[in-house]
């Protein structure tokens, strides 16, 4: 099937970014490694129903189901985090109602993708347990749910960095991105001291964290 699922299975970086040279110094830079990511996890999952249909479950097939699972289970959650903590606050202060109103689409896009990703998962985690007879998992991941979820983060990711990254990159003290990258790497456990944010960041967090059930990461 596809040679990199073997690849990005063997990955050793950090959930949500691709590219070691990034520093978390340099958040917004962090952000779009991890769209990069996302992008090649959705053009692996866009392959897996054609390969199912030619190939039934073969051990391609369930390593490349397990390398999606991996990654939108683990990744995508926190990167989600690191937008609705510390670049949609920010943006949803501004007069621009039009740029107001587009962070708030994204803000509601993240729960329909959660919801999308939930019923997905679970044909997902059929195909990476699957033996080569089985058949069904052949027939439930079907191409048209796969390219909903797929247009859904292409649309998303298109918006955020045309419009929404630069105009939080615009709006964001050095202290406040500076705090942006303590916490992201807090979250993913490679902060080396404790990050203070502010009484709103919290409430955010915490509501954020609650609604996913990762706690801290």
């Amino acid at each position: 099937m596809v040679k990199e699922a073997s690849h990005l299975a063997n990955s050793r970086v950090l959930p949500g970014f691709s590219t070691p040279a990034v520093g978390f110094e340099a958040p917004f830079d962090m952000l779009e490694a991890c769209h990069e990511r996302v992008a090649d996890r959705l053009a692996l999952l866009k392959r897996l129903p054609i390969h199912l249909q030619a190939n039934g479950c073969d051990s391609q097939a369930r390593q490349a189901a397990a390398d999606v699972l991996r990654y939108f289970d683990l990744a995508a959650p926190l990167h989600h985090q690191d937008e609705e903590i510390h670049v949609f606050p920010h943006l949803l202060a501004s007069a621009d109602r039009i740029l107001v109103k587009a962070v708030m689409g994204l803000h509601l896009q993240h729960r329909v993708m959660e919801e999308t990703w939930g019923r997905l998962r679970q044909v997902l985690l059929a195909v990476a347990t699957c033996e080569n007879s089985a058949a069904e998992p052949c027939r439930v991941l079907a191409a048209s749910a796969v390219l909903g979820f797929t247009v859904l983060y292409d649309d998303h990711i298109r918006l955020e960095e045309a419009v929404i990254y630069p105009a939080a990159r615009r709006a964001m003290g050095t202290r406040q991105t500076q705090t942006m990258s303590a916490d992201m790497m807090l979250r993913r456990g490679s902060a080396p001291q404790a990050v203070t944010l502010t009484p709103f960041q919290k409430a955010t967090r915490l509501r954020i964290d609650s609604a996913s059930g990762l706690g801290s990461g």
